[in-house]
């Protein structure tokens, strides 16, 4: 089976949301594949981050279909998410400055013998396996606590977190925001390592369209709630994209003239 015809790793359907009155997400699709970077772009109100907090159960959709693997799944809570394999690296990391790489690794997670005492030697060699298969070579130790890290660093580490709990959708909430340009570049890397190498299936929700066009295979636009297009990055310009974002109308597939309403 190719891979255009293998189902997504994870597909929405006609997925929307409201709060009260207001109508943060209206029939959207959204698809994204093992072994892809599919961006998720859009402005301030767009709908970016109520998708993403759905996907991972914290606000479930209102309607719609998920799909994974092609089967119909429903994600009533954060733990259904988990359990489908689906993490999020959300903005602020949620890492605990004063816990050290490995501690921060297992928050929640910690692995105990028959007496309850921390297996300390086997935390640390997973953490150490992790780091090392997704290249992360930049730390001096994994008992480093993460307040002596580097902000490249740290994104590394909730990166590294989130791929090793056998994850299958690595969501990443603008991953590169507040980065200088090396730890910008690394980053990028790891984005791409994830994909291409480990095989997942990413998500990257951004508004550094050059970071996008550096990294994602393809890009989803949303826009007042809606998907107004899906784009192989290949394909596409900046110019088309930010033109989708401030001015796109919805549409099935990028490409196809709008009639300058929003379709229904």
């Amino acid at each position: 089976m190719t891979a255009a015809m293998t189902p997504p790793t994870l597909e929405l359907r006609r997925v929307s949301k409201a709060f009260g009155s207001v109508q943060a997400l209206r029939d959207v699709d959204f698809e994204v594949r093992d072994g892809e970077v599919m961006a998720l772009v859009g402005d301030n109100g767009a709908g970016k981050s109520t998708l993403i907090k759905s996907v991972a159960g914290i606000h479930p959709f209102d309607s719609g279909e998920i799909y994974f693997d092609g089967k119909r799944v429903e994600i009533h809570g954060p733990k259904d998410a988990a359990r489908l394999g689906i993490e999020v690296v959300y903005q602020d990391l949620a890492l605990c400055d004063n816990l050290d790489v490995v501690q921060n690794m297992y928050l929640g997670r910690e692995v105990h013998d028959l007496f309850h005492r921390l297996k300390e030697p086997v935390m640390e060699q997973r953490t150490s396996e992790t780091l090392r298969s997704l290249s992360v070579t930049t730390l001096k130790s994994v008992r480093q606590t993460v307040a002596t890290l580097s902000g490249g660093q740290r994104q590394s580490v909730a990166v590294a977190r989130a791929v090793m709990w056998n994850s299958r959708v690595v969501i990443l909430d603008e991953p590169t925001a507040a980065l200088g340009v090396a730890q910008t570049r690394q980053v990028l890397e790891l984005v791409k390592r994830l994909a291409h190498e480990q095989g997942l299936a990413v998500v990257l929700i951004s508004h550094n369209l050059h970071d996008v066009f550096e990294v994602a295979d393809r890009i989803t636009v949303l826009r007042l709630g809606r998907n107004v297009g899906v784009y192989e990055r290949s394909a596409t310009t900046q110019q088309e994209i930010v033109s989708a974002i401030t001015a796109g109308v919805p549409t099935k597939v990028a490409g196809i003239e709008g009639t300058g309403e929003a379709a229904t």
